[in-house]
């Protein structure tokens, strides 16, 4: 039996992305073979990325909270069953399935239907880590904006009394930990005071005026890189979220960008500030429910 992801990395099902950020943190850290020199150790770090992989990602977790562990095993695709799985577009694999080069055999994989542990490992700390030969380079720190963070940067920095242009990849985390030929270099990123990251995807909360709800029309959705245009149904409800695919964070290491989610909060006007019209047509409402 394949233990619970939540009681692996010890978290909650209600926790955040910067709860789930934690807990990985300290928990591959704790279990990584370079470090820890126990039997049990490898298992552990791979149970501990497993978990993580699927729980930092919005669609696998939902799919893992409907369907637990059989969301990721070939042939569940049964009438009745998951719908992630076997006899769907994805194949029989699902859409979470991974192949990938190891020991110079593709498709081989012997970490199952997971990404390497190690890989997940890397793509956390910014493709470096903090045991064997890396433990030994010099480690600075540098804070950047959320927008260079969306755009990629290039920064100068002065290392040893010597000035260097360093580039920084689109889509890097807050926390990332990039290695140079000279160093590791740990990256913050300042938080946005419009959107809120989990993984590559973005939230962010759009004010929608009352009789536009209503009505319906056209309105402006504002993304990392600038506003965008869509049209909302009349009686759109206060709290619906809006997906709007790859208008998310980049990618760093080339993959699909991430969705940006907009949640829509409704105003409501105050009496005072409606024409007679408006009142009007309020009290006309009113009036037919």
């Amino acid at each position: 039996m394949k233990r619970d992801y939540y009681e692996t990395l010890g978290v909650s099902k209600s926790a955040i992305d910067k709860e789930l950020k934690s807990a990985y943190r300290k928990s591959a850290l704790q279990w990584h073979p370079d470090r820890n020199k126990t039997p049990e150790a490898e298992k552990k770090f791979k149970e501990i990325n497993e978990a993580y992989e699927v729980l930092r990602d919005s669609k696998k977790k939902q799919a893992y909270d409907q369907y637990g562990h059989d969301a990721f095993k070939q042939g569940a695709g049964a009438p009745g069953g998951n719908p992630f799985a076997g006899g769907n577009p994805f194949g029989q694999g699902g859409p979470f399935r991974y192949t990938y080069t190891y020991g110079g055999q593709e498709g081989q994989n012997p970490f199952g239907d997971f990404s390497d542990p190690f890989e997940v490992f890397e793509q956390f700390f910014g493709f470096a880590s903090p045991f064997g030969r890396q433990a030994r380079q010099p480690s600075y720190g540098i804070d950047i904006t959320f927008q260079e963070a969306y755009k990629g940067v290039e920064k100068e920095v002065s290392i040893d009394g010597k000035k260097k242009k360093i580039k920084i990849p689109r889509g890097v985390e807050d926390g990332s930990r990039i290695r140079f030929p000279e160093f590791v270099l740990t990256v913050s990123v300042r938080a946005d005071k419009n959107f809120q990251r989990s993984g590559d995807d973005l939230f962010v909360d759009v004010n929608v005026e009352l009789f536009k709800a209503l009505s319906g029309g056209e309105l402006e959705v504002p993304t990392p890189g600038g506003k965008l245009k869509i049209r909302i149904k009349p009686g759109t409800q206060p709290g619906t979220v809006l997906r709007l695919s790859g208008n998310g964070m980049p990618n760093v290491h080339g993959r699909r960008a991430g969705d940006l989610y907009a949640r829509l909060q409704i105003e409501l006007p105050k009496w005072s500030e409606l024409s007679d019209k408006q009142k009007k047509a309020l009290e006309e409402l009113t009036k037919k429910k």
